[in-house]
């Protein structure tokens, strides 16, 4: 449990990251709140050459709405429970920043960390495909945004190249008559998921699912879109057949595998139950409800 010797430097600010991260070859790793990547490090799974830690680097630990909500890569998971912008107009975030894991890592992970790693059991990913956010990389090239269906590449890879650092996550701002949820079953409190499913809807006036995004946990290499799940919903009214339909077709398009969390079948019903569930909720929340 202890990890191989690596070099440790610390950043202080985005450029100096970026000289860091492209003078090492690709043979760095990121460090922002490390509660995913440590474990990784003392299992020897991973064995950076160098850590560059980027806690110090000002100007990533901001939450704002700008036409957009723009969130800096080094928030806290504590800090997004606790936020009054997410809880009031995101609650599907609040709901994922919640069940990260237990208090003690939330007060130290942060949520550009939590998407860098790209565990497909991590939470965000999911609740990012359903919210259509994207990230804004930063490199020796410039700034590019990256729309969130592009970012995860297979399991603990992104898009991001060896020279860049994610700075900011941006979510489009919720349309009126709009609401979303995320829901995960899990063995124990602090544990990965089973599954998790993120859900967010958009009704019309005459209370029809006018567009729906799923993104479903720990069913595949990476975090997946139930777009067959999304299109089972589109125009219909949110009752119970239209929710069994989703619960199919997001269950049918799960990829899981038998491990000590249940055998893969097991799983895929749990999506449907799950997707189901976080529907409702994400209905109920877009009618004004809680």
């Amino acid at each position: 449990m202890i990890p191989a010797s690596f070099e440790y430097e610390v950043a202080t600010d985005v450029a100096h990251a970026i000289q860091l991260l492209a003078s090492s070859g690709g043979e760095a790793k990121v460090l922002a709140g490390g509660q995913s990547l440590i474990p990784l490090m003392k299992f020897r799974l991973a064995q950076p050459a160098s850590l560059i830690d980027i806690t110090r680097i000002a100007g990533l630990s901001g939450i704002r709405e700008n036409g957009e909500l723009q969130i800096g890569a080094l928030i806290r998971e504590a800090d997004l429970e606790k936020n009054a912008i997410i809880r009031q107009r995101y609650p599907i975030i609040a709901d994922t920043a919640a069940v990260v894991a237990d208090p003690l890592v939330r007060n130290m992970a942060t949520i550009g960390g939590n998407l860098a790693h790209a565990d497909p059991a991590n939470d965000h990913p999911a609740t990012m495909l359903a919210l259509r956010a994207s990230v804004v990389a930063q490199g020796s090239k410039g700034e590019r945004v990256i729309p969130i269906d592009d970012f995860f590449l297979d399991t603990f890879t992104t898009a991001l190249r060896p020279d860049e650092i994610l700075v900011e996550i941006r979510v489009p701002k919720p349309a009126a008559r709009s609401g979303g949820a995320y829901l995960k079953l899990e063995r124990k409190v602090g544990d990965f998921a089973i599954v998790g499913v993120a859900a967010v809807v958009r009704l019309d006036e005459s209370g029809k699912i006018a567009a729906a995004s799923i993104g479903l946990t720990n069913v595949g290499l990476t975090a997946i879109r139930a777009r067959n799940a999304e299109e089972k919903l589109r125009g219909q009214a949110p009752d119970d057949k239209a929710l069994a339909a989703a619960g199919a077709a997001a269950a049918a398009e799960s990829q899981p595998v038998s491990d000590l969390r249940g055998p893969a079948e097991y799983k895929r019903d749990v999506v449907r139950v799950l997707t189901q569930r976080a529907i409702r909720k994400a209905v109920a929340r877009a009618k004004g409800g809680n």
